[in-house]
């Protein structure tokens, strides 16, 4: 009888794409998902936590057309056949919800959700598989206000976690203007005065001009999405002739005519020094554009309610370099950026850039109703806002451990697990050492790699006399690190206290440390 082969041992490997997140990482996000939390809560918002699988359909955005419909998202086929997916995002699910318990929901509803999201893409350098969003919507209003409520909701979840005023700026723009100024740019570019040749073949021109434009208006939009990273220069080398990037490589140019990018630049220079001037130069922009108008009064809306609440230019501006969402926004649009410097990997200084975004999206909810739905929403990229309070050394560094309280006799465990008890019932964060005892050096060393701000320390002597020893292993280690003798004698890190004060005394030094 042949012998059964041994099976390998699984290789312990993190999957491409994915991280493990430990202590610190962890505690940082919870904080910071309760800080933007409490500001969600304080507008009004409800929390929804909706399942991490949804049917394929039901996302939508990545129908089958294939035997395995998994292009961008992690999907499989259940028993019954019917294809299932983890959420790509937290709209999505929003969608789905709310189509589904619209009769028991008020309208307009409030929604906030946080939580992982999974993409099947390809990873890369701070590029994961999966990673956090905390999301607020409203469904079910037209209203500006809606948009002007998100706007400044973002501004003050961004204060409330860290980023002070004047490190962040929300951008706000409107689809309706960017199809505004493509229609006057077709106006343009192929008005009959435009042209020279026999008027025939002009319009059969003309008409070929006009499809390609919105057939490439996406791409357009892409384009002018760059301009904060190439300048007005290189968006208008890209709608025309083409540029080559930062590595050399030559990307191909849209081949607009001049008088269209002409159009485009100017659309991008609108901004000015205060949002109304700002309105006051894209309503000349968008003039005769029915959709446009539409869209730069809805600006002048949102700009005005801001104002109302204090929320003037240093923090929420129109702009109308900002493009989101091509296809999936339908009205207003708006990104977070924040405004300070980091240093890249080669020790060159840059904008950290975008950590939110958002807009309405009024098309949605009605793959599922088959009636529009008006909503509008915003999602903050959790994981970059950590990284940029990191950058800026307002969260990270050493986290702080529990009190150890050490074992000098193991028959004695019941009187350390007492003392334990007694922190942690006065909120201290608490552990009795659960390792061998014998070494009491290895205790100290766990303590050490633990991160412990205190140790306590009770032996057979200390017990007889009803007293504690009590040690500062903070100030402890900055005395060894820097301090002469004399200065160590003078600056006792460790205590003797009775040990009915033992609470008290540790209360003392965590306060003095922190």
């Amino acid at each position: 009888m042949a012998k059964p082969k041994k099976q390998p041992r699984p290789k312990a490997e993190t999957p491409k794409g994915f991280r493990d997140y430990f202590g610190a990482d962890v505690t940082e996000r919870a904080a910071m998902l309760n800080a933007i939390a409490g500001v969600y809560h304080r507008y009004g918002f409800d929390a929804l936590e909706s399942s991490a699988v949804e049917t394929v359909e039901a996302l939508g955005k990545f129908l089958p057309d294939v035997d395995r419909p998994n292009d961008g998202v992690f999907a499989w086929q259940d028993e019954d056949e019917k294809w299932l997916a983890l959420r790509y995002d937290l709209t999505a699910p929003l969608a789905r919800v709310y189509a589904q318990h619209r009769n028991d929901l008020p309208t307009p509803y409030r929604r906030y959700a946080m939580g992982p999201v999974w993409r099947n893409e390809k990873p890369g350098p701070g590029r994961f598989r999966q990673f956090y969003q905390c999301d607020a919507d409203t469904v079910g209003t037209a209203s500006m206000a809606a948009d002007a409520e998100i706007c400044a909701m973002l501004a003050d979840a961004l204060e409330e976690v860290g980023i002070p005023r004047g490190d962040y700026v929300v951008r706000v723009n409107n689809r309706k203007v960017l199809n505004g100024i493509i229609d006057k740019v077709m106006d343009r570019a192929f008005a009959p005065d435009q042209q020279e040749g026999d008027p025939a073949v002009i319009e059969r021109a003309m008409k070929v001009g006009q499809q390609r434009v919105y057939e490439i208006t996406d791409d357009i939009m892409r384009t002018l999405d760059k301009f904060d990273k190439v300048g007005v220069e290189g968006v208008a080398e890209l709608l025309t002739d083409g540029r080559k990037d930062a590595s050399g490589a030559f990307i191909p140019g849209l081949k607009m005519p001049p008088v269209a990018v002409e159009s485009l630049v100017k659309f991008l220079g609108a901004k000015a020094d205060d949002n109304s001037q700002t309105v006051a130069n894209l309503r000349n922009l968008v003039e005769d554009s029915p959709q446009g108008e539409e869209g730069v009064a809805e600006l002048e809306q949102i700009a005005d309610l801001l104002a109302a609440q204090g929320y003037g230019h240093d923090r929420i501006v129109i702009d109308p370099s900002v493009v989101r969402g091509l296809g999936y926004y339908t009205g207003p649009v708006f990104e977070a950026e924040l405004t300070f410097e980091i240093l890249d990997e080669k020790g060159r200084p840059r904008q950290f850039g975008s950590v939110a975004g958002g807009g309405r999206y009024d098309d949605l909810v009605a793959r599922f109703t088959g009636q529009q739905v008006p909503a509008v929403g915003v999602s903050i990229g959790v994981d970059r806002l950590l990284a940029a309070l990191r950058e800026k050394g307002r969260i990270g560094g050493e986290a702080q451990g529990p009190v150890v309280v050490t074992v000098m006799d193991r028959d004695r465990m019941a009187d350390y697990q007492a003392m334990v008890g007694e922190l942690r019932q006065a909120g201290i964060r608490a552990e009795v050492y659960l390792g061998n005892p014998k070494n009491f050096g290895n205790q100290m060393k766990y303590a050490d790699r633990r991160g412990s701000p205190v140790a306590i320390i009770e032996g057979g002597d200390e017990q007889a006399r009803g007293v504690v020893q009590i040690k500062d292993l903070i100030l402890g280690a900055q005395i060894a690190e820097n301090a002469t003798l004399e200065e160590w004698k003078e600056r006792p890190s460790q205590y003797e206290v009775p040990r009915d004060q033992l609470v008290e005394k540790v209360r003392d030094i965590l306060t003095g440390q922190s």
